[in-house]
């Protein structure tokens, strides 16, 4: 199935308000999806026949600066019997609260290997998965104060005593 069949599919299911936008400048296109509906969007595209993307070969966040103040997700979907790939997108507007985390739904019911991506994801930047089998950090100890790859991380001087600097 090409881009604008994928989209149209997409569009027929869920209607207008499921693509947001798109980005066909770069190497690889990839379809804004709103947020609320990438857990069901993701379902489709590998139950669907015509797409069947059964594998989800990354899962990466994004802070895209105070300045933006956005946060966002994006999911890098395959097919192996089809030979295709396709990437989608979701992003929010957060204050950047430590209070008030960027939040998106889990997918981890759709693609098991979203689970430890998640995780981390959660761990660096702070943007928390909705129904995530088990959201807690994965890489930093469980008492780490803050997320290390936002832009606006100050790192810390010292932890439990041993200094980090």
């Amino acid at each position: 199935m090409s881009f604008d069949e994928i989209k149209a599919l997409l569009l027929n299911k869920f209607g207008a308000d499921v693509i947001v936008g798109e980005e066909t400048g770069g190497l690889q296109s990839a379809l804004l999806i709103a947020p609320e509906h990438i857990a069901n969007v993701c379902l489709v595209l590998r139950d669907d026949p015509g797409t069947y993307f059964d594998f989800l070969s990354n899962l990466s966040g994004v802070d895209y600066g105070a300045e933006d103040g956005r946060f966002g997700v994006v999911y890098h979907l395959a097919s192996i019997p089809y030979n295709a790939q396709l990437v989608l997108k979701v992003s929010v507007v957060n204050e950047r609260s430590l209070d008030n985390l960027p939040t998106f739904p889990s997918i981890a019911a759709v693609y098991k290997s979203a689970d430890w991506h998640e995780r981390e994801v959660y761990d660096m930047l702070g943007i928390f998965f909705t129904n995530h089998p088990d959201m807690r950090r994965i890489l930093l100890p469980d008492d780490w104060e803050g997320f290390p790859l936002r832009k606006d991380y100050v790192e810390a001087e010292e932890y439990k005593g041993i200094k980090i600097k």
